[in-house]
């Protein structure tokens, strides 16, 4: 990271628990070497050893640890919040239509069949805002329907960002779950069915979940179901999210740098 990509994040790290030993971790070398391995695609051990980046056991250490904290969602909602300031607000965000996760076997953590779709593994479901940001990530099995997960999703998303009237969804959301969850969560469901005519069309309010699926892609951790537990494989899409905002918003040419404690 640069000195002004670092600048935006430090503010939110979690200072070291009081007593015991002081932090001798460096955190931009820390975060580096995260962003270093989802990018990569390279497993813990192979991270490479001081002085490039701190040990492996240390950074999985406290990647585990920031999990439990709940760091990676606040990092990803700070940086949603100052991206989104200063432009008209758009009271709505789209949401991933139905998107499936690859096979994986022989590993341990939520496994499922989806008969319908034919998918062994895992599906993973994301909310973004209308310029496509990550706002929200669930991981489950895929013998969980997508719409008996919806509710889930727009939960977590509810509580972040309690002014959010609407949402844009796949015609497969159009089901008694989801229109009974956005009931219970006062929020106006849109379905954005598929238009009509031959060859490619651009659907409108969908490609935008489409592009940042386009950008994970890219992120070789993430091209593959590699994780054991649900919500790590969650906090490596987050900490891939938080990677692409900061790089969005330290831009030499966006015309102002955010304030740090925004």
């Amino acid at each position: 990271m640069s000195d002004d990509q670092y600048r935006l994040i430090e503010p939110l790290i979690p200072s070291a628990k009081p007593g015991g030993r002081p932090r001798s971790t460096d955190m931009r070398r820390l975060l580096d070497a995260l962003f270093y391995m989802v990018r990569t695609g390279c497993q813990w051990r192979h991270l490479p050893p001081p002085p490039a980046f701190p040990p492996w056991p240390t950074v999985c250490r406290d990647f585990r640890a920031f999990l439990e904290a709940g760091v990676w969602d606040a990092l990803r909602h700070h940086l949603v919040v100052m991206l989104r300031a200063g432009r008209p607000r758009s009271n709505s965000f789209g949401r991933h239509p139905r998107h499936p996760e690859h096979q994986n076997d022989g590993k341990r953590g939520a496994r499922g069949f989806d008969a319908t779709k034919k998918i062994k593994g895992r599906k993973r479901h994301i909310a973004v805002d209308t310029s496509g940001f990550l706002v929200g990530v669930l991981v489950h099995a895929a013998d969980i329907q997508d719409t008996d997960s919806a509710g889930a999703l727009l939960t977590r998303i509810k509580r972040l960002y309690c002014w959010l009237p609407a949402i844009f969804a796949d015609s497969i959301y159009n089901r008694m779950p989801v229109l009974l969850a956005c009931f219970l969560l006062a929020l106006t469901l849109i379905i954005v069915r598929r238009i009509d005519g031959g060859g490619f069309i651009l659907v409108p309010r969908r490609w935008v979940v489409e592009r940042f699926f386009g950008w994970l892609g890219r992120w070789r951790r993430l091209s593959k179901d590699y994780e054991e537990r649900t919500d790590v494989a969650e906090a490596m899409g987050t900490v891939a999210a938080i990677r692409i905002m900061i790089r969005r918003l330290a831009h030499p040419k966006r015309k102002r740098l955010p304030s740090a404690d925004f």
